[in-house]
């Protein structure tokens, strides 16, 4: 039996929903992290301080008594996002990064950003103030296949913002590709980049092998085996560059399996035991608290967390939960394709 103790893990990407849900899934992510970054596109989104104080309180009073953990929270860009608003709330600790997302590029992104260049005076502020900048980086023309919407972003958007403003921190996040893992390889200092459990460990094959599975359709969607490959490559390296966010997302069990089901992988529950395989079966274990809780606080200038948690590899691999029961539905929970023998104790 192996034994691995490292630093108390960060999610840097991490949806909670509202209401029942949150309550369900909160507890599934203080228990194993310290620290997360929370994502803004409630309905409505979380478009001022004020706003993120509010829905701060819902997750704080959702955290069980005996865990530690501390939310981040962000603002929801749009063309109309009030720049005096946003600093001040930057400034007071109410908010800790604001979230672009392309309008219409996932789930309540609706009210997202049309024209990146409408928007340069409030990101122009946050390189001034150094507040981070976090993408959702896909264009959402709808010539563009789905397949190549990241790699199209990076080209007609990301180059133009690392060129225009090249002080301003931007997390890249959810990367899917290995056009954005050299993207970010060859980007400035301020440029760095997440990567989920669930882009690690399935290729798009994991959609359609043997009929639809819904429970496994994320934005961006899962690439070919040759950009998984290139994800893992990047994670187990060390480079500081990347680092985890989950982008775990919960939804009703019933919306997903729906005639149009919804986007989103929940993945906290087992997050760090998957992390701890993928990296064994690459025999990089010793890179994993890297990736998992120091190079994303560094890239946010943030010390790494004090306290520690222990991995153990069993000798027979974990029985997976299915779900987790929420009211009368449920939400189900990721598993990937391959035995998983590593454990939090």
């Amino acid at each position: 039996m192996q034994e691995l103790e490292i630093i108390k893990p960060d999610d840097w990407h991490v949806h909670f929903r509202e209401g029942s849900i949150l309550k369900a899934v909160v507890p599934e992510t203080s228990r194993h992290f310290a620290r997360a970054i929370v994502m803004p596109n409630l309905s409505p989104p979380i478009l001022e301080g004020a706003d993120a104080s509010i829905y701060q309180k819902e997750i704080m009073d959702a955290i069980p008594e005996n865990d530690e953990f501390s939310p981040f929270m962000t603002l929801y860009l749009t063309e109309n996002t009030n720049c005096k608003n946003l600093e001040d709330s930057f400034k007071n600790g109410l908010i800790f990064a604001a979230k672009l997302y392309p309008a219409g590029a996932t789930t309540n992104s609706d009210s997202g950003v049309k024209n990146i260049k409408n928007i340069m005076p409030i990101l122009e502020k946050m390189s001034e103030i150094g507040m981070p900048l976090l993408i959702h980086g896909e264009v959402t023309n709808k010539e563009i296949d789905i397949f190549d919407r990241e790699k199209v972003f990076i080209e007609n958007n990301l180059e133009f913002l690392c060129k225009e403003l090249p002080d301003l921190k931007i997390t890249l996040e959810h990367i899917t590709t290995k056009d954005a893992v050299s993207y970010i390889k060859q980007g400035n200092k301020n440029l760095a980049a997440s990567i989920t459990p669930h882009h690690l460990a399935l290729n798009r094959n994991s959609i359609f092998l043997n009929g639809i599975k819904p429970h496994n359709y994320c934005l961006p969607i899962l690439k070919r085996e040759v950009h998984r490959k290139a994800l893992v490559e990047a994670a187990i390296s060390g480079n500081s560059k990347f680092f985890l966010g989950t982008d775990t997302a919960p939804h009703f069990k019933k919306d997903k399996e729906s005639e149009c089901g919804c986007a989103g992988v929940f993945n906290a529950t087992y997050c760090m035991s998957i992390l701890a395989e993928i990296f064994d079966q690459n025999k990089s274990l010793n890179n994993i608290e890297r990736f998992t809780s120091l190079n994303g606080s560094n890239h946010y200038s943030l010390q790494p967390n004090s306290k520690k948690i222990k991995l153990v590899k069993r000798t027979y691999p974990i029985n997976f939960m299915d779900r987790i029961e929420v009211e009368k539905d449920s939400i189900v929970v990721f598993k990937p394709d391959f035995p998983v023998f590593w454990e939090i104790v």
